[in-house]
């Protein structure tokens, strides 16, 4: 582990509460105009609320995983959901976390480059950094970065160790400065 100083983390300790959350998503999801056919959960943190809401709402649930960062691993299943929203299925991304928006920005471009329909694509996230380089659709609660240097621990990472959690968040130094 770095000795760089300990990041303040922050646990989403209760069920309850990350329950709330997605369901507070499902219920905007479910009250907005447009209505996905597919949920696609972005592993790996947004495959829990994805499964969640994918049962909330009903409907059948894909995943990509592009957590790995294994160059070209998501891209293949990243072309075909491109290809499904051009043929004018609507796909609504849940992820955990829009934090620097990099994710969102990588999937978003390679959705463009498989010739996505971007009015059938929506994005979706239970925590939203309102100073993303990237904006979403659809969010639970709303943070702002430039104040706020928590690293949010979500439920089904706390079977995590302590270190690898602090190691994790000490990776992404410009997230905690």
């Amino acid at each position: 582990m770095s000795e760089a100083a300990e990041p303040q983390l922050h646990f989403l300790e209760y069920y309850e509460d990350f329950l709330a959350k997605v369901r507070q998503l499902s219920r905007q999801i479910q009250q907005n105009e447009w209505q996905p056919e597919f949920v696609i959960g972005v592993g790996r943190g947004g495959l829990v609320p994805a499964v969640y809401i994918s049962h909330q709402l009903g409907l059948p649930m894909l995943s990509i995983d592009h957590s790995a960062k294994i160059p070209g691993f998501a891209d293949e299943l990243i072309a075909k959901v491109a290809t499904m929203s051009a043929q004018g299925t609507r796909l609504l991304f849940v992820d955990d976390i829009n934090d620097t928006g990099g994710t969102i920005e990588y999937i978003r471009g390679q959705l463009t480059q498989g010739g996505g329909d971007h009015d059938n694509l929506r994005f979706a996230v239970v925590i939203n950094n309102k100073s993303s380089k990237v904006e979403v659709d659809l969010w639970s609660e709303v943070i702002d970065r430039a104040d706020d240097k928590r690293w949010f621990v979500f439920p089904w990472e706390f079977v995590g160790t302590r270190d690898s959690i602090v190691e994790e968040a000490l990776s992404v130094p410009e997230r905690l400065a």
